[in-house]
């Protein structure tokens, strides 16, 4: 048995247990409005079935800094390539040309579950982008230097991971801005990367607020394994290793020991296609 697997077996040890005591969270290049000029809308697109129910909550208040999410120096993020210049307002897929794809977590939920993510990926040398949510931030500032510390990419995933798209356009921008000020105040930048919430593609007008908060890309996914329904390891293996090329943005989530189990199968067999899993800003530059 290499160092690896054993890794690999003590993390799934110690999220069984952590599930059993029920201290898990669940988590949650193409043009920019579609694959194509003339491409459905998004209003036309079939959105993956979690993604379309409505939460019943509202959003949280926002909740008072502590003085644990005080910036660190060794949380500021590694400074991030240059994209290319014809990377899309709305990023769906990255370049096709280069034995790459970028996986990429909606960052909610328990953090040993995360962290026990962060170091499955790290043994195998790939680097991971997560779309944060900032309520999350709230809970577990020191995630956001773990993440950045493993050579991530850290980026915005809404404040209270709302239905997005149903928002007036001004509480849109709010939940936006407000995970941007965390991400600030935790790492000295914003990230590069807004994903929306509760949606798989951003309309006009989330793209609109987005721009005014100060991100100038959007990063949807091509595919959905569709791990948040806990379908088991296997599966959710299976289903990446299967939709996965060149290019992909994946979405995956942290707050899934699923998942976890899940990794080190999926590294070692998009290693066996050539493929290597590499932060979103690196699949663009």
């Amino acid at each position: 048995m290499t160092v690896d697997r054993r890794s690999v077996l003590r993390s799934a040890s110690r999220l069984a247990a952590l599930s059993a005591a029920g201290g898990l969270v669940a988590a949650c290049g193409g043009p920019s409005d579609g694959p194509g000029a003339n491409g459905p809308s998004v209003a036309a697109r079939p959105q993956p079935a979690h993604l379309t129910e409505s939460p019943s909550q509202s959003p949280s208040p926002t909740p008072t800094p502590s003085p644990s999410a005080s910036p660190s120096p060794s949380a500021t993020p590694f400074a991030l390539p240059p994209l290319a210049p014809d990377t899309p307002l709305e990023v769906v897929t990255g370049p096709h040309s280069r034995p790459q794809l970028a996986l990429t977590f909606h960052g909610q939920g328990d953090p040993a579950i995360a962290t026990a993510l962060l170091e499955a990926a790290e043994q195998r040398g790939a680097r991971l982008t997560v779309l944060a949510v900032g309520s999350w931030l709230d809970e577990q500032p020191q995630i956001a230097q773990r993440i950045l510390s493993g050579g991530h990419e850290l980026g915005n995933h809404t404040q209270n991971h709302l239905d997005i798209s149903s928002m007036r356009p001004e509480q849109a921008r709010e939940e936006i801005a407000q995970c941007a000020q965390r991400l600030q105040r935790l790492t000295g930048s914003i990230g590069r990367w807004f994903r929306p919430s509760a949606t798989q593609y951003a309309n006009t007008m989330l793209k609109e607020q987005a721009q005014q908060v100060g991100y100038a890309h959007v990063l949807s996914f091509d595919v959905d394994p569709r791990d948040y329904a806990d379908p088991g390891a296997d599966a959710v293996t299976r289903r990446v290793l299967k939709a996965a090329a060149a290019g992909s943005v994946v979405a995956l989530h942290m707050g899934h020991p699923g998942t976890v189990t899940a990794l080190p199968e999926i590294l070692d067999g998009l290693a066996e296609q050539g493929l290597h899993a590499v932060t979103a800003s690196e699949l663009c530059a």
